[in-house]
């Protein structure tokens, strides 16, 4: 695939290493665990959505466009990453906030990813929960563009077949790797929400005849739903490519147990997940989407749907920024000594 032809900016730290997780490895007794440090891509504090703006961006400047404007969650990885972009390629940006969650704590409204995007020069509003985004964010797009702005829009997640070709191309350097350093892999497990991420990743390694296969653990929608979007935007982003009906419908598989009361809303076992990468391998998660994944990770191992002898990719999607939103979640006193109450 010659992916040259897309127009292209560079805005990530490529290609992100892929390290084992001896430590987590050891202490689930299962399979042997690889990541691939998504989370390292290097535009403010990195992430995914990185790759994906390497491809919406260059289409936003060769239609001259002035503005970009898009709409996540609160807390959304997505929109801190294209406030980062915009400033970098000097552009302005506003993003439509969606309020998923119903949180009025402080810090998930104005720390973490919301503090980032104000710090990125990006102004934003707030909406409620349930509305149809993309519609609002075309309309607010209308209201500028009769001012005369010429504004670009990214949708949620980046997750179009523009930004999907990001993650075509990341399963092409994850191959690149696994060759180099002669390391097979028996599964690839990954967060999949706006679909972009794991429709890049499945066309990429189908039209590449991989035979890796590849599972996203959902954080929002259910099963079928999930599957569906992915697989109707992994044959978009398979006919921009010049290679339509590489991917079959077989090849889209999510397992979406594991989002428990909603988008956004920490669960015990992503709670869990989270002290795990952070004590075993100094590694965070983030509570909305790595975390739900290694969730599902560590439950799938547990449950023996991974087993010793096996090796299992987790593909981190990056968002440890948003831990500052959500410092309420976690019970950290019993970890805490205050010398001060000691010497009283």
């Amino acid at each position: 695939m010659n992916l040259a032809r897309f127009p292209r900016i560079s805005l990530a730290h490529l290609p992100t290493p892929i390290e084992p997780l001896p430590r987590l490895s050891a202490a689930l007794g299962g399979p042997e665990i690889w990541i691939k440090r998504d989370d390292c891509t290097g535009l403010s504090t990195g992430g995914n959505k990185t790759r994906k703006l390497e491809f919406l961006m260059a289409e936003a400047m060769a239609e001259g466009a002035e503005m970009v404007m898009t709409q996540g969650a609160t807390q959304s990885n997505h929109a801190r990453q294209t406030a980062a972009a915009a400033a970098r390629l000097g552009m302005g940006c506003h993003i439509l906030l969606e309020d998923r969650t119903g949180s009025d704590a402080h810090n998930y409204n104005h720390n973490g990813n919301v503090l980032l995007d104000h710090l990125h020069g990006a102004t934003t509003e707030m909406y409620p929960s349930g509305g149809d985004m993309n519609a609002a964010l075309e309309a607010a797009a209308a209201t500028h563009r009769q001012s005369g702005a010429a504004v670009y829009t990214i949708p949620g997640g980046g997750s179009n077949p523009t930004g999907a070709l990001g993650y075509v191309d990341a399963a092409m350097e994850m191959l690149v790797q696994l060759n180099e350093t002669r390391l097979t892999i028996d599964h690839v497990v990954h967060a999949t929400g706006s679909a972009g991420t794991q429709a890049g990743l499945v066309t990429g390694l189908a039209a590449m005849n991989a035979g890796i296969p590849l599972l996203g653990i959902g954080v929002r929608a259910p099963q079928a739903k999930q599957e569906d979007n992915v697989f109707a935007l992994a044959t978009a982003t398979a006919d921009r490519l010049g290679c339509p009906g590489v991917v079959s419908r077989g090849d889209v598989v999510a397992n979406c147990d594991y989002v428990g009361d909603g988008y956004g809303i920490p669960t015990p076992g992503c709670l869990e997940a989270i002290s795990l990468f952070a004590e075993c391998e100094g590694i965070l998660l983030d509570p909305v989407y790595s975390a739900k994944a290694a969730a599902g990770l560590i439950d799938l191992i547990r449950g023996g749907h991974f087993t010793a002898g096996q090796r299992v990719m987790f593909i981190h999607t990056g968002g440890a920024a948003a831990l500052f939103g959500y410092d309420s979640a976690f019970d950290i006193t019993t970890k805490w000594t205050d010398k001060k109450t000691e010497a009283a």
